[in-house]
């Protein structure tokens, strides 16, 4: 016999869905997400009350872990972090976006499978470090082919930076056995009376790992590609211009 599951507690995913469309403010966003979650699995409201405090408790030094490194990063950049990026990467002749973000790509997927899920991020490695570094190699290949870059292909590097850095953590962390998700299937299905061991489910996860790879690869070597397409298409408008001028 199946007992029957609650559903009626998953409520509190739509209020934090809710909440960051509406761009409200993620604390009390959360605050609402708990309160409807437990008044939904029916917890008496002290209760609630009770794991809010333990738990902002057990998580009241984390603003601080987050600030620090957003801190010295900060510091790094006013002292030329993002220069000195550019530079070297300009420096190397064969170095392209695609082919930048495609090492990224492995380094952060190989990361992310072993457990380190921090060696990587948006505002510690994208931003100042990855983009910057995928900008430079595009100037240097649009230079080659007589044309620049414009606006929104930069803006798209930018984007495809951040996909890479999504995409590597993403299906990397399936793949380590001791990842929270894994832990999570493994609980359902034991409720369900299914028993799996998470070293299988983590080995599965290998073959979806490596297909998202191959995708994005392919996705990075398009983008090399657009790159050149667009700085080729956008040399004979810069010689008009030119010859235009009095």
């Amino acid at each position: 016999m199946h007992t029957a599951v609650n559903l009626w507690p998953l409520l509190g995913i739509a209020v934090v869905a809710a909440g960051f469309l509406l761009r409200a403010n993620p604390v009390l966003v959360v605050i609402a997400a708990c309160a409807v979650t437990g008044l939904a699995a029916a917890l008496p409201p002290t209760h609630i009350l009770e794991s809010l405090g333990s738990a902002f408790l057990k998580t009241r030094n984390l603003p601080l872990i987050l600030l620090l490194p957003l801190a010295a990063i900060g510091l790094l950049e006013r002292a030329g972090l993002k220069e000195h990026a550019q530079a070297s990467i300009a420096r190397v002749r064969s170095a392209t976006a695609g082919r930048l973000l495609t090492v990224y790509l492995l380094v952060r997927e190989l990361a992310a499978a072993f457990g380190l899920t921090s060696l990587g991020g948006h505002p510690n490695m994208v931003r100042p470090l990855v983009a910057p570094m995928a900008e430079a190699a595009a100037d240097a290949a649009a230079a080659k082919a007589g044309g620049a870059l414009g606006e929104p292909l930069r803006q798209r590097i930018r984007a495809m930076s951040a996909a890479t850095d999504n995409v590597g953590l993403f299906f990397g962390e399936d793949v380590f056995v001791a990842f929270g998700a894994i832990v999570l299937m493994q609980t359902i299905l034991r409720a369900e009376g299914l028993e799996v061991d998470p070293l299988h489910m983590a080995l599965w996860g290998i073959p979806t790992a490596v297909s998202a790879f191959v995708i994005h690869a392919w996705n990075l070597r398009r983008l090399d590609r657009r790159i050149l397409r667009e700085a080729m298409a956008a040399q004979p408008r810069a010689g008009h211009g030119m010859q235009a001028r009095p």
